[in-house]
């Protein structure tokens, strides 16, 4: 059977103050487009599917009109939620709804007898097992596993430790005669970041370890790290990438989707798709002439500068006249004042994160403790999460 995988989406991503609508409905038409043109079987969007927990209307339109475009002629669609989703969003609203279209949601983990195990047979005749692992917070990792156990857990047992739990108990019924898919939105440690990632849910307390995924899957789909790769582990494991370059951080990535032939008894083979719909992201530096010397070889790209000359007033909006999809201007660090030289090399060329001013007040009053700090993450991460 064929698969097509993708994750990470971020449907109502604004970046910089402007919306990127247009280019959200071109890349998931693009993607539609890749699931008519391989004849793929199944699709698996592995989390992030929104930018946030409580999505505008049209973002939640062009999402429901791209699952069911990917689900014509009987494909079978499985979407997880990611940590940028609101799991009762998908589980209370979407699930009910989309499941009579064919469309499997996972907002929450569940049990394998109630959902966190998804079967069908393939157009081929192959018995498929999917096992459904959507994004797991710190808090909510306990609860899915006192779910399963029955009884509350009294270990102090880390984040990896009580996910190979979960993974252990819904691939334990995977055969020597089905397709075995894990779909997960999570962090595997070793893997390269693409740059736009949520930094309170991409560190090392929320770490899994490959090793939770038996040889026995077949393929093992991953959303979460917004850059394409293949992760070593005993089965091919791989996360598909973001189709559109989330912010700056990710100009270098290449964005894109992958498509995957499976069948009981041998590996998966894996071939990557690039998606070209999305406007690049571009990093420019130069003096105000150079800068506009440069103008026609930008196209479309949406710009983040950098000016190679001493601030004074009206710098940026000149920098907009000749580059008019500048979304932010900065003064090179070789051209600003003694003071804020010393303050970008001392990193606070950007606003720091609270998780920085929070380590940073830690270290000046002599209190450094690592298990404080992820503390402070988990809560800021329920915190950040509400606010979504």
């Amino acid at each position: 059977m064929k698969i097509l995988h993708t994750a990470d989406w971020h449907v109502g991503k604004v970046l910089r103050g402007r919306s990127r609508a247009d280019e959200h409905a071109k890349v998931l038409d693009e993607l539609v487009g890749i699931a008519r043109a391989e004849d793929v079987d199944a699709v698996i969007v592995a989390g992030d599917v929104f930018d946030g927990a409580v999505p505008t209307p049209p973002a939640q339109a062009l999402v429901m009109k791209t699952l069911m475009a990917l689900q014509e002629g009987g494909r079978e669609v499985v979407v997880l939620a990611g940590n940028h989703d609101d799991p009762r969003l998908l589980d209370d609203v979407y699930r009910p709804v989309l499941r009579q279209l064919g469309i499997r949601v996972a907002g929450r983990f569940r049990r394998p007898d109630a959902g966190g195990v998804l079967s069908w047979t393939s157009r081929h005749g192959e018995p498929v097992r999917l096992a459904a692992m959507p994004f797991l917070s710190q808090r909510y990792v306990v609860r899915a596993l006192e779910a399963l156990t029955g009884t509350p857990d009294q270990h102090n047992r880390d984040y990896a430790h009580r996910f190979a739990r979960l993974a252990d108990a819904l691939t334990a019924e995977f055969g020597a005669d089905t397709v075995n898919l894990v779909a997960a939105h999570g962090t595997l440690p070793g893997g390269r970041m693409g740059g736009g990632e949520r930094e309170a849910q991409t560190i090392f307390s929320y770490y899994f370890e490959s090793s939770a995924f038996p040889a026995s899957t077949h393929y093992a789909a991953l959303g979460h790290l917004h850059r394409r790769q293949r992760m070593p582990g005993p089965c091919p494991i791989w996360y598909s990438g973001s189709p559109i370059a989330v912010d700056f951080g990710e100009e270098q990535n290449t964005p894109g989707a992958l498509v995957v032939d499976v069948a009981p008894g041998r590996p998966a083979d894996v071939r990557e798709v690039t998606l070209r719909s999305a406007r690049v992201l571009r990093t420019v530096t130069g003096s105000l002439p150079e800068l506009e010397a440069m103008a026609d070889d930008l196209g479309d790209a949406w710009l983040r500068v950098v000016v190679a000359e001493k601030p004074r007033a009206g710098l940026a909006d000149a920098v907009r006249d000749v580059l008019p999809n500048a979304l932010t201007v900065d003064i090179d660090e070789a051209f600003r004042p003694t003071s804020s030289r010393r303050r970008a090399a001392a990193g606070s060329r950007e606003a720091p994160t609270p998780r920085q001013l929070f380590r940073t007040y830690l270290e000046q009053t002599g209190h450094e403790d690592e298990r404080v700090v992820a503390l402070f993450d988990r809560l800021y991460d329920e915190l950040d999460g509400q606010e979504d």
